[in-house]
């Protein structure tokens, strides 16, 4: 019986033991905090979890409520609350690694368990955004910070997706398909397309935001999407390694941003603002320093992905140093 169009690959496995490596995406787009702190906390949790035969999306459905309680102390004026929420707001990031290494561990991995994993991270948020405004506005601001959290929770949400975008890029290009999450917003509606809505309603729901979601990324990225469609026209999905090499020489030393622009530095600001008592310098750390960085990325990776392209239209393979 052939694979569901919905499944990446759901594979049963035996394994004794996995290894803390064997359970990364790539050492190239992790973070050094991941590396020394959550990845191995969130290891943990997952050999636990395959010991009691826990599903990833499971462990992800915890940390969302677990990462909301986080975000709604974050609101109080109050020390041992806001000790509390950060506490539970690390706890619920260690089960969110968890369940990524957990698929890792087991093969079981799906579509609707990546969706749920970015929808996991946007709940917290949407969460701390909120509380952070009801404490700004015990503090004298007006009913328009909700307005700033906003504006500053849309930037987030564009930062959040490119960063995730660029990554998985960089995993295609050297891992392959098989190594990266990358989508494209065609296929997705051809899973779509392929679901009736009969018993299959969730699905359908969170597709409809998916690919959209990854329309955005595409429509950001237009020299990216024309690399793409260059490598699938001349090597389908067997790149060669010389582009693989070259692409990592210059798309690596770029991951430090894709990483700034995720979850462990907004989270440091965040959590300084709170102790301080200045919840407005998190926003305003989004609004400048964050949006500087993904413009960068963005003129960065497009240049690099444009060099390729020409590359490959002069048909030779090249020294790519710039």
């Amino acid at each position: 019986m052939s694979q569901p169009l919905w499944e990446y690959s759901r594979m049963e496995k035996k394994i004794q033991k996995p290894t803390l490596k064997s359970t990364l995406k790539s050492l190239d787009t992790e973070e050094t905090i991941d590396l020394l702190f959550y990845r191995p906390i969130g290891y943990g949790w997952a050999l636990l979890c395959q010991k009691l035969g826990i599903v990833p999306n499971a462990v992800t459905i915890v940390s969302i409520f677990i990462g909301i309680a986080g975000g709604v102390l974050l609101g109080y004026a109050d020390l041992t609350y806001n000790v509390i929420g950060m506490v539970l707001i690390v706890l619920a990031n260690s089960l969110d690694s968890a369940d990524g290494q957990l698929a890792r561990m087991t093969g079981n991995f799906s579509r609707i368990g990546r969706i749920l994993d970015g929808f996991c991270g946007d709940l917290w948020f949407i969460t701390i955004y909120t509380s952070l405004c009801v404490r700004m506005m015990h503090q004298g601001w007006g009913a328009s910070v909700f307005i700033l959290a906003a504006v500053a929770g849309f930037f987030h949400a564009r930062q959040a997706s490119m960063a995730d975008y660029y990554r998985n890029f960089h995993l295609y290009m050297i891992k392959g398909k098989a190594g990266s999450e990358l989508d494209e917003a065609s296929k997705l509606k051809e899973v779509d397309q392929s679901l009736p809505w009969k018993h299959n309603f969730w699905k359908k729901a969170m597709l409809f935001f998916y690919i959209r979601y990854t329309q955005g990324q595409e429509r950001v990225s237009p020299s990216m999407q024309a690399l793409r469609r260059q490598m699938k026209q001349r090597y389908g999905d067997d790149i060669p390694d010389w582009l693989r090499t070259q692409f990592r020489q210059q798309s690596k030393p770029l991951m430090k941003y894709t990483n700034i622009l995720s979850f462990n530095t907004r989270i440091i600001v965040l959590f300084i603002s709170v102790l301080v008592d200045l919840p407005w310098l998190y926003f305003a750390f989004e609004l400048t320093v964050l949006n500087i960085l993904l413009l960068y990325m963005i003129y960065r990776h497009e240049h690099i992905c444009a060099y390729f392209v020409n590359e490959l239209n002069a048909d030779k393979p090249c020294d790519c140093q710039e």
